[in-house]
């Protein structure tokens, strides 16, 4: 048996957890599954893939759980996982997952990619639906826990600085699909965030995941004084959540039409720009204003930048962009040109068409 445990908690998992065990138990490792309260069959569903499966009393800590559920494994190495977060199977897949210990040392803690779909999407302007984020899942549990009662975080248990490590294994995350899922985790983060700034309201982190809490269904005008909030405090802009802090904050500005107030990220340009999704977002900001010079040169250079987090900032929907902006400005042999590099992207295909006609 491979010497890393796989622990996940649960709560009413039956329409994805199937899906998440049967892509895990393909390899031998030890899958621990600690259920937090279901009243479906999801502990049942777990039961066909581990035997090691157990129930833990939700005390409304995310945390607690999740150590709970490491306390149970017999490894030194844990993989965390949720159950709507499916292994995706690549050519090095398998070899990757035979030799994890080797990627990190005690004090290290191993990043995967997950790629998750994108529910709400309210601009005009093109908007990409699928994110790809980093998240902190690999780790040795006698250095290693989790702290906070909501968005949990992995940290050294003696308060020991940790170095982080890129690991090829990447998850598809269906937690977001549909509105109504994001609505209903929306709600249940929003009282446990409320909650934890009650104790903690000084934590910059705090206000900016309550902030994204909103963000996500589409209450923008609650999202944007959380953003503006964590902005006011002191912040280490090398902080992952940081690059998102100021893109959800640009975001909230275009769609509550505060496009004149998005042109202060102009201030910040040279500390943010080495990311595709920024430069993408200052098109957009200059798009909204009638900059429409700057917003090509913008969506332009986006093209350039391989570093990204939403897809289609760096292609398709850059061009689709400056192909919308040309259209406008009625000159129609560049519009259909940008179009024409967005390849399949069904917004361009149809100004192509209408175009063309």
């Amino acid at each position: 048996m491979l010497p890393v445990s796989v622990c996940i908690i649960a709560k009413n998992e039956a329409s994805c957890i199937d899906e998440c065990l049967k892509r895990l138990a393909r390899y031998d490792w030890e899958i621990i599954v600690v259920d937090t309260g279901s009243t479906d069959c999801t502990m049942e569903i777990a039961r066909k893939y581990t035997p090691y499966v157990y129930s833990f009393t939700w005390i409304d800590d995310f945390s607690a759980a999740r150590n709970y559920s490491i306390s149970k494994a017999t490894n030194d190495y844990i993989l965390v996982l949720d159950c709507d977060e499916y292994l995706e199977e690549e050519e090095h897949t398998a070899q990757t997952i035979l030799t994890l210990p080797t990627y990190i040392t005690p004090n290290q803690v191993g990043v995967f990619v997950r790629h998750s779909p994108t529910a709400v999407c309210t601009d005009t302007a093109s908007s990409p639906q699928m994110t790809t984020e980093h998240i902190v899942r690999f780790f040795h549990k006698e250095k290693m826990h989790f702290e906070g009662r909501i968005h949990e975080q992995v940290v050294g248990k003696s308060g020991e600085p940790k170095s982080f490590v890129s690991i090829p294994l990447s998850f598809y995350h269906v937690g977001y699909e549909t509105a109504l899922l994001q609505e209903q985790k929306a709600s249940r983060n929003i009282t446990l965030l409320e909650y934890e700034l009650e104790k903690h309201p000084n934590n910059p982190y705090l206000y900016y995941q309550l902030g994204r809490s909103y963000f996500s269904i589409g209450n923008y005008a609650k999202a944007l004084p959380c953003f503006e909030t964590t902005l006011s405090m002191e912040l280490d802009e090398q902080a992952e959540y940081v690059q998102n802090l100021v893109e959800s904050y640009g975001y909230c500005l275009l769609y509550l039409k505060q496009y004149q107030k998005a042109l202060e990220l102009e201030g910040i340009y040279s500390i943010f720009c080495k990311n595709a999704d920024f430069v993408f977002l200052m098109g957009l900001i200059y798009m909204n204003n009638a900059l429409f010079t700057q917003a090509i040169e913008e969506f332009q250079k986006a093209t350039t930048i391989s570093s990204y987090c939403v897809e289609g900032v760096n292609s398709y929907s850059a061009n689709y962009n400056i192909g919308v902006i040309y259209e406008c400005m009625g000159n129609h042999k560049e519009a259909i040109a940008y179009y024409s590099k967005c390849g399949t992207y069904a917004p361009a295909l149809q100004r192509l068409q209408l175009l063309d006609s």
